[in-house]
């Protein structure tokens, strides 16, 4: 765990983000390698799933996820879909989120899980953490095939038009009216 923080203290500094690090994971995430929550700038780190996985892999989720604060903290840098999108959760189950005044808003919306991971799989921001990764780990693992199949198991089999995702965006606001 010491090289990962080494890392992600290396990679903030390299990148001008302060983010705070922690190992202490948030409801509902207990079985995933780490989150990033813009809202109290937090990269959350799964101890127990870290270490019993392969160094690649960790890696992988770790610049997976400090991707996610870059995109959050530094937009500029990003093109205007991963700017709009990153406002937007979408879970497999239809159940939905959006950032609102450093609030995460939630609404559930009708819909198959193949309709919910194609888009999940599909956002713009989720797309480039899951290349950033990628390209990381490879830099400094080589083309292991394991690591293509993870990217590849992380990316759309059909990658939706952005306007399906506008779309769903504007369902996602109308459900949230409605709830209110």
């Amino acid at each position: 765990m010491r090289d990962i923080e080494k890392l992600v203290s290396a990679f903030c500094a390299q990148n001008a983000l302060n983010v705070h690090l922690s190992y202490d994971m948030p409801e509902g995430y207990q079985t995933a390698f780490g989150t990033y929550d813009v809202t109290v700038n937090t990269l959350y780190l799964n101890r127990g799933v870290l270490e019993h996985a392969p160094q690649w892999e960790s890696l992988y989720y770790v610049y997976h996820e400090l991707r996610h604060a870059m995109q959050y903290l530094q937009p500029g840098l990003f093109d205007g879909q991963i700017q709009e999108s990153r406002f937007y959760v979408v879970i497999y189950d239809g159940t939905c989120f959006k950032l609102e005044e450093n609030s995460w808003k939630e609404c559930v919306l009708e819909g198959g899980e193949d309709y919910f991971t194609a888009a999940y799989l599909s956002l713009p921001y989720e797309m480039d953490a899951n290349t950033f990764a990628y390209e990381k780990v490879r830099a400094l693992w080589g083309d292991l095939p394991e690591l293509l199949r993870l990217y590849h198991g992380w990316m759309p089999e059909k990658k939706w038009d952005y306007e399906e995702h506008r779309r769903l965006f504007r369902r996602i606001d109308a459900k949230l009216m409605e709830d209110i």
